[in-house]
């Protein structure tokens, strides 16, 4: 089993249509067609949506993706219209509100891999590949690849994984032309990120994007470069051959791993709330994220 713990309701906003309400957004549509996107505080982990929040995560969600849509406009055009809060909306979502442009989305997560870990050290493992990308060998967890590659992967619903693919599957899905771009807007902008990160002391190992179309152009959408969207490791602790600490959901992994939750990831009960001390923990993980790639302390 899983999904959520316990779904919320839709908040009723006057002038707003729910649309969606997936592991972390809630989604609307405003009376002009555009798209309200509203990012809460709730924390997914092992495919559940978990019954605890992490106080200001959201709002960090959104205030580094708007800080990174500045940064990457010129290589991929993104779909923010406005930061608004729509009249009659809850005060609670200021900071955490973006008004986009409603796109024709491309039904493929655009993944970047600059080091090898997670699904794709465990395919290497197997394989020497990831998603039919021949690698060299030798490589363990954490290390840093000969040069970043695409690795595409379909999108799951709530509650199940994303599957990787090859990039032929993928252009087979989309068409030639749309994968090579896909492709070649992934890499692009994920080697800027990483230039960014790098100069501030993380390092960038993998991210994923979300891609849609507006009049013919490939737009950047969704949340992007992310602690939910991407690894940041501190490239002072950096050591391949051992997982690297992170700027995510590690302590909340971790935890719910450990004997201290009574847990059992593959049996049949959702998981149980979080101990204050790792949702104090993980909201510092991400806050010192937050600060450390733009270098503005979080108010």
């Amino acid at each position: 089993m899983s999904g959520f713990v316990e779904k919320p309701k839709p908040i009723e906003v006057p002038g707003l249509t729910h649309l969606h309400t997936g592991k972390v957004r809630d989604l609307y549509r405003d009376e002009a067609g555009r798209l309200v996107m509203v990012a809460s505080d709730r924390m997914s982990a092992y495919d559940w949506v978990l019954p605890t929040e992490i106080p200001d995560k959201g709002r960090v969600l959104t205030q580094l993706s708007l800080w990174w849509f500045d940064r990457l406009r010129d290589l991929a055009p993104h779909h923010v219209i406005s930061t608004d809060l729509p009249a009659g909306a809850p005060a609670d979502w200021e900071g955490r509100t973006l008004i986009c442009r409603s796109l024709d989305m491309v039904p493929v997560e655009c993944v970047a891999r600059g080091y090898l870990t997670g699904s794709g050290l465990a395919e290497y493992e197997q394989t020497r590949t990831v998603c039919g990308l021949a690698l060299p060998e030798g490589l363990t967890d954490g290390s840093e690849l000969p040069s970043p590659i695409f690795t595409p992967a379909t999108k799951a619903e709530v509650g199940e994984h994303d599957e990787n693919v090859s990039y032929e599957e993928t252009a087979r899905r989309v068409g030639a032309e749309t994968a090579a771009l896909l492709r070649q807007t992934t890499l692009a902008v994920y080697g800027r990120a990483r230039d960014i990160a790098r100069d501030r002391g993380i390092i960038l190992a993998d991210t994923k994007f979300e891609f849609g179309y507006a009049d013919g152009e490939l737009v950047l959408a969704d949340e992007v470069l992310t602690p939910d969207s991407s690894r940041f490791w501190p490239a002072e602790t950096w050591e391949p051959g051992r997982p690297q600490p992170s700027f995510d959901k590690q302590f909340v992994r971790d935890w719910l791993t450990s004997p201290a939750s009574g847990w059992d990831r593959h049996g049949q009960l959702p998981p149980p709330e979080l101990p204050q001390e790792i949702v104090e923990r993980t909201r510092a993980k991400y806050v010192e994220a937050y600060e450390r790639l733009t270098g503005t302390k979080w108010a």
